[in-house]
């Protein structure tokens, strides 16, 4: 192959696949326990001694798949390129779309994590059963900012992903360019 002609490919690498949907399934689990646990009575004993240590276990197992998946797409030199055959604005959309939802992924969980670390009642952030250090000091004032943040970008990346879902379907059954399926990168 001519040095000067750029390798393409339509498909992700099984690896990037893999992390994709292992990452889709956590983070499904991770919003519907969020939502769940954070609506149960605080009397409930598995609020406390269930959903929360899960729920910061595999937040933190996602924020680890997403170190690993941004990791490996630096060191994958060919990637697909955004298809020429989508609107301008719906490449535009794209793009915007999965930075914004990789940034999320990683600031979500840290915003999870600094909740843990500042609230002055938490008994430390647990990863499946190992203790982490608490790097940031008690404060049940910066604990107030950090629950919000977290609920507001967790929601916020429940939007991203809806968007995200809907659009790949789009693509995939009612455009009528069937080039525009862009799932199949994926599958």
């Amino acid at each position: 192959m001519n040095p000067i002609e750029q390798q393409t490919t339509d498909r992700y690498p099984t690896s990037l696949r893999m992390l994709h949907w292992v990452r889709a399934v956590l983070i499904a689990g991770l919003l519907w326990a969020g939502w769940h646990m954070t609506g149960l009575n605080d009397e409930v004993a598995s609020k406390y001694e269930l959903y929360y240590p899960w729920h910061k276990s595999f937040g933190l197992l996602v924020f680890l798949v997403v170190l690993t998946q941004i990791a490996l797409r630096f060191q994958t030199p060919v990637l697909p390129q955004p298809l020429e055959t989508l609107a301008s604005y719906e490449r535009f959309l794209s793009r915007l779309t999965q930075r914004v939802m990789y940034a999320l992924v990683v600031i979500v969980p840290l915003m999870g994590y600094s909740m843990s670390s500042t609230y002055t009642m938490s008994d430390g952030v647990f990863f499946f059963g190992v203790n982490l250090p608490e790097l940031l000091p008690k404060n049940d004032n910066w604990f107030v900012v950090f629950q919000w943040l977290h609920k507001v970008l967790a929601y916020t990346l429940l939007g991203l992903i809806l968007l995200h879902v809907v659009g790949a379907l789009k693509h995939r059954f009612f455009d009528r360019d069937p080039r525009n399926d862009v799932l199949r990168r994926m599958l």
